[in-house]
């Protein structure tokens, strides 16, 4: 995990269940997502194979598929699970009805 100064991001309500958001974040990009379970997960924003857009990704409460070429990475870890680069992982959670990224 990248380390990130712990910052508000926004209202637990600004993504709903099964969805993600891109938040910038100390120059960087960083996709949040609201699993279906409640549970939040953020990566980098960017696919490292052609720049597509992850918050906009299929999710499941596991994986992220990219929406322009069905790549795809474990949000728990980063991995690829199609052969690509890993993403970086942050730390992310719920404190009240506030989305807190960084620790």
């Amino acid at each position: 995990m990248k380390t990130i100064t712990a910052t508000v991001l926004g209202a637990l309500a600004d993504i709903p269940l099964g969805e993600g958001r891109t938040y910038t974040v100390q120059d960087t990009m960083i996709a949040v997502f609201r699993l279906r379970d409640g549970s939040l997960r953020a990566v980098d924003a960017v696919c490292p194979h052609k720049g597509g857009p992850l918050a906009d990704g299929q999710i499941d409460n596991r994986i992220v598929v990219c929406p322009l070429h069905l790549n795809s990475w474990d949000l728990a870890t980063g991995c690829s699970q199609s052969g690509q680069p890993a993403l970086t992982v942050y730390p992310v959670r719920a404190d009240g009805d506030h989305i807190i990224l960084g620790d």
